[in-house]
Parts: structure tokens; sequence; C-alpha cells
């Protein structure tokens, strides 16, 4: 095996767009889950809204990189209320089931035939990214160290997603050390006791959906800048995954939903890397291609069942912040 190539490609995946994504994302289902005690699980949806509200404001409106980006946070808002009024007043398993829900209406609503002149349906959108390269600082040709060498526009995407985790970060760790934070933190354990001491409940967990919900959107940005934007990658799957990287990490910190993303692809790099390594070595002959790639979501599945039963806080958490080890 090329030991070289294998690893080469999972320390790329440390700084990938796609994993700076998913922190991002994280950081967001952190703010709904870790820190409100929100079941989202339909963090897909707030992705595809701010994805194609970027994708489409920039081909058919002619938006600027920052006016798309904030048609993306006003549209992640509206869908933050539109799903958030009926629904907060809901608790655990039942919230889970209509955020799962609302987020496969999104899908199914932007990949329909009758709107495949905005959304371009099942073949879904591109060329959106022509803007966001012209503001590319870094020039031409290609520049790194090590395994992390790429081209000026490469590293502009690179830069401009870890950027937002940065901020989402910082506003986050400000945001859960001040009062509003305390409060968030107080519903998570007891809504009834912060509600008898005459704070609203519901407003504070509308607040704490819209936040997540922002992050989320700025997600489905980044995601979308090296790739062109498909229906079909904001299924349940997406979600879960970002699940994933939130508890690998630990679900209420600043960094641990970043350090559980860049753990999950490189686990994922590592895994695809080995067996495909071992296929051409005829030493997993037996295996397809398509089965290679089962097999390392089934291993990542049981690192993270084993995760759940042994450390369910995470890497970084601490077991007194989950409300559900109370």
């Amino acid at each position: 095996m090329d030991w070289g190539s294998i690893l080469g490609n999972a320390a790329g995946e440390i700084i990938s767009p796609t994993t700076a994504a998913y922190a991002l994302a994280a950081i967001g289902v952190g703010v709904h889950f870790g820190y409100a005690g929100l079941l989202n699980f339909g963090q897909a949806g707030f992705m595809a809204v701010g994805a194609y509200a970027f994708a489409i404001t920039t081909l058919e409106l002619g938006f600027s990189v920052p006016l798309a980006i904030l048609a993306s946070v006003i549209a992640s808002i509206i869908f933050a209320f539109i799903l958030g009024i009926p629904t907060l007043r809901l608790r655990a398993d039942y919230l889970a089931i209509v955020t799962i829900a609302a987020a496969e209406i999104v899908r199914y609503l932007v990949s329909t035939v009758g709107l495949t002149d905005l959304t371009g349906g099942s073949q879904g959108l591109s060329g959106y990214a022509r803007e966001f390269q012209a503001l590319n600082p870094f020039g031409e040709g290609t520049f790194g160290i090590g395994p992390w060498v790429y081209s000026g526009e490469q590293w502009w995407v690179r830069v401009f997603g870890w950027g937002l985790v940065a901020i989402a970060s910082v506003l986050v760790w400000l945001l859960m050390r001040s009062p509003w934070g305390r409060v968030v933190k107080g519903i998570r354990e007891d809504e009834d006791a912060v509600r008898s001491l005459g704070k609203n409940v519901y407003s504070y967990k509308m607040q704490a959906l819209v936040l997540g919900g922002v992050l989320g959107a700025l997600a489905g940005v980044v995601f979308i800048l090296p790739r062109a934007v498909q229906p079909g990658n904001y299924g349940t799957a997406l979600t879960f995954f970002i699940w994933t990287a939130l508890l690998l990490g630990g679900a209420a910190t600043v960094w641990g939903p970043i350090v559980g993303s860049m753990i999950f692809w490189v686990v994922l790099s590592l895994t695809n890397g080995i067996i495909n390594g071992l296929r051409s070595a005829d030493v997993l002959s037996f295996i397809s291609s398509t089965q290679a790639g089962q097999i390392r979501f089934i291993l990542v599945g049981v690192a993270l069942m084993l995760l759940v039963i042994f450390r369910p806080q995470g890497i970084f958490g601490n077991k007194k912040e989950l409300s559900f080890n109370v």
C-alpha cells in the first residue's frame, strides 16, 4: 500500500472545505442541542436553505458575494421561524421527528420538476462560485507545505471557510458566557425552573434555533463553494454525520465540533485508503468498491457506538454538561 498517499490524503482532510462546513454546522447543532437542549435533526435543511439562497441570488439576481451570504442568513432565519413557531413547544423525540421531516420537505421541494428553472431540480445548480473566486487574493499557482499544497483558488475557499469557523467559535464562546448563555443552559437542564424565574423559555429557544440555523446556513454556503448544489447531498445522512462529528468532540464545548469534524473526515479518509489498498493487494479482493465505501461508514458507526457507551460527553466534553446524562 502507498502509505504516503493514504496519510497525505487523510492529512488534507484536516483543513478541507468540507471539514470546515461540517465544523460550522456542528457548532450550530451544538448551540441547539449541547447548550439549549433542542434535538434538531434537521440541520441538513438549514444547510440546503443557505446553499440554495446563495446560489439562486448569485445566478438569478446577480447579487454580490456579501449580499448573497446575507440572503442565506435571512433565508435561514425565516426557515427557523417557520420551523420553530409551531414546534418549539414539543419536547425531545417529538421535536427530532418534526425537524427530520422539515429537512426532507426542503430537499424534496428544491428537487421538484416545477421549480427546475429556479433550483435546477434533481440536477442542481452550478457556476455560482465565479463571483466568489473573483475575490481570490492568492493569485495564480500552487503553494503550501507537506500534504497541504493547493492552488490559490483552493486556498481561498479554505481560508474563507475556516475564517467563518473561527468567527462562529468566538461568537458562541462569548454568548455562552453571557447572561443569555446561562439562561439557555438553564433551559437545557430544567426549563420549568427557568420559567418559574420569569424567563420566556419559548423566546430563548427560538433565539437558539435561529442562531444555530444561521450557522447551518453559512455551513451550507461553504459546503457548495468547491462543488455544485445537489439536492441529494442534503439527505438525513448529512445531519447524522454532523451529529457524529459533534458527539465525537463534545456537544457542550466550543472546540468539540471542530476537532470532531476533523477526526470524522480523517478517519473516513484513512479507512477508505486502507481498505482500497488492501483490495489492490488482493487481501480484500472479494470486496467491491461500493462495499468498501460502506465498510468505512460501518467502522465509523461502531466507533461512535463505543464512544457513546464509554465516553458519552465526547473527547472534550464534560459529562455534567449533558442533559441526557443527568
